[in-house]
């Protein structure tokens, strides 16, 4: 199966006389076996019928073994030896799909796609052998490498003075039931102003417990310099937040605030009562955050009294942001653009 002179001839004329052939999966089958053939004389000794001193060892045939690629299925032959064994390094072992479909397989795999529809898709992207059940599982089982890596990274290369906490619920498998799960998740923002993702964590509830135990892990990481932790009214959460983050202030999350708010307002007010509140939060300085929100509940008050008492009740959660410090051009001396914001 060397890769001769006539091989690329034929494939020459196939091209020139615009037959049939797909002529980028057959070049790459010829060039794949061509480095197989040509690793596999470098571990014997000898090309294929050669006499020469060197050699260590037989060709005894050859065993198949399909590939999918992007170019689509190709067909290779290993060489098998009298003594031992021999597998081309070009390849992985056990493996039948390149690593350019990897990222494909993962991708569905994430976003609940089922494995059939996987192997649809595989075998739809050129690979005409499809994927079985427990390659998909064997390929994704990398994921699980991946995430471990990301959720265990050390924290202390830079202090994140904000850091932004929230939870969703999803669907999961637990001991072959669907059941709904907490996710739970820490965005933090650096001095520089720089957003990166901290850390995750899986439970089944979102209680005081869970996210207790989940800010002393993000700690025990080296998560440090914290000043302001911004999360919904959560109480088991604002809990966890003054037991483990001692020291650092909180706010509330305006965009759950505004949820709240918008709840008890006409759908036809909803963009003026949103819009006014949020003039607050664009505010230069401490003294003009106090005086805009004086005047919003003013304006407020005699069509939306019900939103006036959530804002005045929530004062000094929303506006928790206004206590850092400033420059002397009357803006946050550190990086809180969309701080107190949803991140």
């Amino acid at each position: 199966m060397t890769l001769t002179k006539s091989d690329v001839t034929d494939l020459l004329a196939a091209i020139r006389s615009g037959g049939d052939i797909d002529v980028i999966r057959k070049g790459v089958e010829l060039v794949l076996q061509a480095l197989i053939d040509a690793e596999a004389t470098e571990v014997i000794g000898a090309d294929r019928y050669e006499r020469a001193e060197g050699r260590t060892n037989w060709r005894n045939g050859t065993r198949e073994r399909l590939l999918a690629t992007k170019a689509g299925d190709v067909e290779l032959h290993i060489p098998k030896l009298r003594k031992g064994s021999f597998f081309p390094s070009i390849l992985e072992r056990r493996r039948r799909i390149d690593r350019a479909l990897f990222a494909v397989v993962m991708e569905a795999y994430v976003h609940g796609v089922s494995t059939r529809k996987v192997d649809d898709l595989v075998a739809a992207l050129g690979a005409a052998s499809g994927i079985s059940k427990s390659e998909v599982s064997r390929i994704c089982a990398a994921l699980d490498a991946e995430m471990a890596a990301f959720r265990s990274r050390p924290l202390g290369h830079v202090e994140f003075p904000y850091v932004f906490l929230d939870a969703t619920y999803l669907k999961g498998r637990v001991g072959g039931q669907v059941v709904s799960r907490a996710v739970v998740v820490a965005t933090g923002v650096s001095m520089g102003g720089d957003r990166e993702v901290l850390g995750c964590a899986v439970g089944d509830s979102e209680d005081e417990a869970f996210w207790a135990e989940f800010l002393r892990s993000l700690r025990s990481r080296g998560l440090s310099g914290v000043r302001l932790v911004i999360s919904d009214h959560h109480l088991g959460l604002k809990a966890a937040i003054a037991s483990v983050l001692i020291g650092s202030a909180w706010q509330r999350c305006r965009v759950h605030f505004m949820r709240n708010v918008l709840a008890r307002v006409p759908r036809a007010n909803a963009e003026m009562v949103a819009a006014a509140i949020r003039t607050i939060f664009a505010q230069p300085d401490a003294g003009s955050v106090a005086e805009q929100f004086g005047r919003i509940t003013t304006t407020l008050a005699p069509q939306f009294p019900d939103v006036v008492r959530m804002l005045t009740d929530a004062r000094d959660d929303l506006c928790g942001f206004r206590r850092f410090s400033y420059t002397g051009s009357g803006r946050f001396r550190t990086p809180v653009l969309g701080v107190f914001v949803h991140p």
